[in-house]
Order: C-alpha cells, then sequence, then structure tokens
C-alpha cells in the first residue's frame, strides 16, 4: 500500500465518428471510416486529492476483429458496447492502487463482460484483441488520471517508489526485483522519425489518380515523399500475389530514389506489412530474394518484416519464422495479446515485437519491458490513431528507449479528427523534416492536454 494508490471515483465515455479523406486497404479489406472511443476517468488519492485523466482510441475492428462470419459493422457495435460495459463495471470498481496494478486487475474482467454484449446465441466470441483494443481508452485515462493527480508525468511514476508490485507479478520470476523505470525513459526523446505508410489502395504517382480530391494535401506518395520530408516508409503488401507485392516495393523504391535525389537525401528506410496474409515463410523467403535480386538497393532499406502470417500462432505451429528472421527482423503483431503470446512467437522465431497503444498501457509497457529483456527489435505500431490517440502511441514510442521511430498515418486518412491538434502540438502535426518534435510530450499525465 502506497500513500500515491488512487481509486477510481466516475469514469465516462463517448463517442465520435470521422470518415477517411481516402480509402486504406490492409489484410485484403478495405477502411473508410474510423470511430473514436473517449473515455473520461475521475480518481482521488488516499489523502482526497482528485484528479481526472482523459483516454482515446481508434475502435479499428476491421484489424481487430478477423474476418469471419460476424460482419464489420456487427463487430464494431460489439466493440462499442464492450467498450461502454468496460466503463459501467470500472464505475463501480473500488480498489486501490498504481494504474498498472487497477488495470491489470481489471483486464481480468475483459472476458466475462465480453461474453454480456454478444446479443445472439451463434455470434462468436469478442477476440481477445478486440477487447484490448475496446478497453485500451480506459486504460489509457487511469494512466493519465495517476499523472494529473500527481503533477507528474506517469513514465516518471513507474519506479518502486510508486508501485506496489514488481515485474515478476506479471512477466514472471526472472524479473523478480524489476520494475518499469528500468526500461522506460525519464524524459521523451527530443525527436523521432516519422514513419508513413503506403496503403495497398494509394496512388504512387499522378497517373494513378482516378478521382483528384483537390483538398490541398498530397494525393500520391510521391507528393508525400516532399511535403513531409520523409525518410521512413511502411509498405502494406497483400501477402497472397508475390508478384504484385514484389513489383510494389520495387515501384515505391523507384519513386523514392527519384524524390529522395530531388531533395538532396541519401539515407531512408522501409519496413513491409503483410498483415499475416502469407501463407507460409517460404513466400516471405522468396518475397525477400526477389527484392534483393530486382534491387540489392531497397532490401538493404529493408528494416523490418510485420506479421507475416496467420495470428492464430497455435493453430499453425508450422508458421515459423526462425529462416525469415535470419535476413530481416520479423515482428509478431496481431499475434501479440499477451505473455504467452509472447512466448509463443519467440519460440515460433520472430525476433521482435510490435507495440500498440491500441492494446492497452499496461499491456504495451509490459511488452516492452519483456522484449528488452529477450532482446528483441521493438517498434511501435499506428491503428490509424488521430489527435489524442495518436499522441498516446508517440508518447509511448517517446518514452521505450530501443523504440527508433513513429508510425503516424491519421494526418493522410484523416487529417479532420487532427483539427485543432495542431495548433496545439504543432512539432508533432506539422512536420517538414520527417521527423516528430516529441519532446513536448512530457507534460502531466501521459504527456499531453486534452
Amino acid at each position: 500500500m502506497k500513500s500515491t494508490d488512487i481509486q477510481l471515483t466516475d469514469v465516462s465515455c463517448s463517442t465520435r465518428q470521422f470518415d477517411y479523406r481516402s480509402p486504406m486497404k490492409f489484410g485484403g479489406r478495405v477502411v473508410r471510416d474510423v470511430v473514436l472511443f473517449d473515455v473520461a476517468v475521475r480518481v482521488k488519492t488516499r489523502n482526497g486529492k482528485t484528479g481526472l485523466g482523459f483516454g482515446s482510441m481508434t475502435m479499428g475492428n476491421i484489424w481487430a476483429w478477423p474476418a469471419g462470419k460476424t460482419d464489420p459493422a456487427d463487430a464494431l457495435e460489439t466493440m462499442i458496447r464492450f467498450g461502454k460495459k468496460i466503463v459501467q463495471s470500472a464505475t463501480g470498481y473500488r480498489e486501490w492502487g498504481h494504474p498498472l496494478e487497477l488495470t491489470a486487475d481489471f483486464s481480468k474482467q475483459y472476458t466475462p463482460l465480453a461474453e454480456t454484449v454478444i446479443e445472439r446465441v451463434d455470434a462468436e466470441p469478442v477476440p481477445k484483441l478486440a477487447q484490448l483494443v475496446a478497453a485500451s481508452p480506459f486504460e489509457a485515462a487511469v494512466f493519465d488520471a495517476y499523472g494529473r493527480v500527481h503533477g507528474e508525468n506517469v513514465y516518471n511514476l513507474l519506479s518502486k517508489e510508486f508501485c506496489n508490485r514488481d515485474l515478476a507479478a506479471y512477466l514472471g520470476d526472472e524479473f523478480r526485483g524489476e520494475y518499469l523505470d528500468q526500461y522506460t525513459l525519464r524524459k521523451p526523446k527530443d525527436r523521432m522519425p516519422l514513419y508513413h505508410l503506403v496503403g495497398a489502395l494509394d496512388p504512387l504517382t499522378d497517373a494513378d489518380v482516378k478521382e483528384p480530391l483537390n483538398d490541398g494535401l498530397p494525393e500520391t506518395f510521391a507528393q508525400w515523399i516532399p511535403f513531409n520530408g520523409l525518410t521512413h516508409i511502411k509498405i502494406k503488401l497483400n501477402g497472397d500475389q508475390l508478384d504484385w507485392d514484389v513489383e510494389r516495393v520495387i515501384a515505391i523504391d523507384r519513386i523514392a530514389e527519384t524524390e529522395q535525389a530531388k531533395r538532396g537525401c541519401t539515407d531512408w528506410v522501409y519496413s513491409a506489412d503483410f498483415n499475416e496474409r502469407c501463407p507460409n515463410v517460404e513466400y516471405v523467403l522468396g518475397f525477400l530474394s526477389k527484392i534483393g535480386e530486382k534491387s540489392p538497393a531497397a532490401i538493404r532499406r529493408l528494416q523490418y518484416l510485420e506479421q507475416p502470417t496467420n495470428r492464430n500462432l497455435k493453430a499453425f505451429p508450422e508458421n515459423t519464422m526462425h529462416r525469415a528472421a535470419a535476413v530481416k527482423p520479423v515482428v509478431i503483431d496481431e499475434s501479440l495479446v499477451d505473455l504467452e503470446s509472447l512466448h509463443d512467437s519467440r519460440k515460433m522465431g520472430y525476433s521482435g515485437v510490435a507495440l500498440k497503444a491500441c492494446k492497452g498501457q499496461s499491456e504495451a509497457l509490459l511488452m516492452a519491458a519483456a522484449a528488452q529483456k529477450y532482446k528483441m527489435f521493438l517498434c511501435v505500431q499506428d491503428l490509424t490513431c488521430v489527435g489524442a490517440s495518436f499522441l498516446h502511441s508517440a508518447t509511448l514510442s517517446a518514452r521505450i528507449p530501443t523504440v527508433a521511430a513513429i508510425e503516424g498515418n491519421g494526418r493522410q486518412y484523416c487529417p479532420k479528427a487532427n483539427a485543432g491538434w495542431e495548433k496545439k502540438y504543432p512539432s508533432m502535426f506539422i512536420i517538414k523534416d520527417g521527423t516528430l518534435g516529441t519532446a513536448v510530450l512530457n507534460e502531466p499525465g501521459l504527456g499531453f492536454a486534452k
């Protein structure tokens, strides 16, 4: 028991919907809009101080709930109902503790609560990943409130002085006596590169534009490079059309060569995301081999590969990544929902971890600690986060020592949802040199104000 412990006194939520300016395709599915789930949490300390925290996250049902017998619209509605059920249940939650402890303990209710929001007998259960996404704004709000009630950035409140339990309580005996302050930074990195997304439907050049948007923003990949001064480029691939995937990368590399030469840039990198669509590791190895044959420069620039095969690791144990990881880091994303899945991925040859704020603040911090302990490659991935949800993801990136860049595609697909944030945090939303000024994310709470 610590004098700094908090108790929840009130929890509320709301939703907002925004249309995309252009569709985004990944994993064989197309996204055209986003629903933001916002949560406010009021807390009190043992000595009676009160504080208010805020959390926000995009409800990425297309990503979090795999295509199956559940219609995407039904999946979205179910996730929102689940998020509201969490808020309702948390309103009456009266335990005391550090945010890590409160959210970790409360998360044991997620699956039972998820069962209560299924409205049809024949409906499939809410996937674990969808549960984490819907719960993540609540967790963010609890961490934010804890920092605000103490007038400190919450990343500076992760040591033994504030936590009642060490990491062994969450990650096992090898973490005995360790706390999250050992795996996070006391101040954010000053600047970090922005990872720009090239979706499978995105026009690469003017010749690919069929219906101009004429909204003042770039409409092609070629235009985005000088507009933002890009140096980090993430490429969405199909995973089931090898020739298309290879040619897509080669075309992007060719355009990048031309545009970067115009601005005198000689150093840029790529990542490749298959969104679990590859049938096996042989597909991945064939992809790498063909890229290397066609463009040695492109294969050198490729930093890592993201979740090549099916997220269900136990159902497809043959999908090992040892051979691919010997060529480039292979990071787990959709599969990573808890410590067990991290251990499973390591056994199957995955060499890296993609953290996501949308999986919950506690889960992200714990997986970041475990990945560092196991010397795995680390990156933080986006969920087309906008406004507060983007800053939440960015501050996570800026506080994990080995994370090198920040993915952020909300400005591409849903800039309307960033309205007002550009004036408050211009270094995070107005990008000219390919980097984000993350030094500003040092305020109380999660590092920024609503």
